[in-house]
């Protein structure tokens, strides 16, 4: 008999073992099950506000500079260009990603950029990691990071605190934001990349922004001296045809040094006569106390002219003209007048891929192009940009 009891006891231990491991399979199964609808890759993308960018280019020179100064040697170089300063040669121009909240009223806001490439190689902000000297920096920025609030006040006080790219002139760091595939000399050399400080903007009406601007100075993460630069952005858009916007900024850049002021004016106006033609226009005027050789006050200056025309839904071309004059030589190294025209055209494919074919022709009264023999340069380039 206790055999028998152990044998319906074993019996019963079983069946109830498997009941149990039944029911908790139950169990996982439910909770295995999605809670709601599956997160897609677009829900994801807005809820961290996020954006990739990524944009390279080929630009072919017949007459561009060595990399070893000697002439006669593989040509590398485009004179007096930023971005696309590299010649005969594919590159990564920029690979971006972005993070961006903006504040509603009464909350608070961030926004994060990073960018690699060789566009990150001229944008670095002085002070701001270990940038090594010479021709060769890290190809990695920090190109914006500040957190933002917009205070409770009357159409919402907004406050941002930290680094971001300039209110400056009629381009950006991006190509696909722009209407050519380089950057005019105005961007180059009129004004400052990015500045590290704090804004206060406020939007007076549904046509008029103000903001104000303390900040470190031009490029600088870490200032140099111990003052501060101030800087009033005035944005005015009455009619949809119609845009301007007034920059001001002054204050000292020098090392050490608190007295010397620099100063810039930025003027840029857009204008629509009808829906497919835009009209960008760009005026800098800039100065730098006690900088000239002559110890004086050096100057620089310069105006830009942009026509965009859409011929479709997937072509545009657009024309730019400038001048710059880098009077006493601060802003380009040589006391020289540039002039430059560049034709592009723009080619939109279908899943968001742009292509930016474009001519361009630069000119100086002095010989600052093909190792300081020639006044002028031109190039072919083909940019391709695509952003998600």
């Amino acid at each position: 008999m206790k055999k028998i009891g152990t044998v319906l006891g074993l019996k019963l231990g079983l069946m109830m073992f498997c009941a149990m491991m039944t029911m908790a399979a139950t169990v996982f199964a439910e909770d295995a099950k999605p809670a709601g609808p599956v997160v897609s890759a677009d829900d994801l993308k807005k809820a961290l506000g996020l954006s990739i960018y990524l944009q390279g280019g080929y630009t072919v020179n017949a007459n561009a500079s060595s990399e070893s100064g000697v002439p006669g040697d593989a040509g590398s170089e485009n004179n007096l260009r930023v971005f696309d300063h590299k010649a005969n040669s594919f590159t990564l121009d920029l690979a971006q990603i972005v993070f961006q909240k903006d504040p509603a009223i009464g909350g608070a806001g961030f926004k994060l950029k990073l960018s690699a490439g060789e566009t990150a190689k001229w944008i670095h902000a002085t002070g701001l990691g270990n940038q090594p000297a010479g021709t060769n920096p890290e190809s990695f920025d920090v190109t914006e990071a500040y957190v933002s609030y917009t205070a409770a006040v009357g159409k919402g006080l907004r406050f941002d605190f930290g680094k971001y790219v300039t209110y400056h002139g009629a381009e950006v760091i991006e190509a696909i934001d722009n209407v050519n595939y380089s950057r005019s000399f105005l961007f180059n050399y009129a004004i400052p990349f990015t500045h590290t400080g704090v804004k206060v903007s406020y939007p007076f009406t549904d046509t008029l922004t103000a903001t104000f601007h303390v900040v470190n100075g031009w490029d600088n993460a870490t200032d140099n001296n111990t003052a501060k630069s101030y800087m009033l952005n005035i944005s005015y858009a009455p009619v949809e045809a119609f845009s301007g916007v007034l920059n001001l900024m002054t204050g000292p850049e020098q090392p050490d040094n608190n007295r010397d002021n620099r100063t810039l004016v930025d003027l840029v106006a857009t204008i629509k006569p009808i829906k497919p033609l835009s009209i960008i226009l760009n005026y800098d005027d800039g100065q730098e106390d006690h900088l000239a050789a002559s110890g004086g006050t050096a100057k620089w200056s310069g105006i830009a002219g942009i026509v965009k025309y859409d011929i479709n839904d997937t072509y545009s071309i657009a024309v730019r003209a400038e001048s710059f004059d880098d009077k006493d030589g601060v802003r380009t190294g040589t006391v020289q007048k540039l002039t430059e025209e560049t034709v592009t055209l723009e080619v939109r494919l279908n899943g968001g891929i742009i292509l930016r074919p474009e001519y361009r022709h630069d000119s100086s009264d002095t010989e600052s192009f093909d190792n300081g023999t020639k006044k002028s340069q031109d190039t072919l380039a083909l940019g391709v940009m695509y952003r998600w």
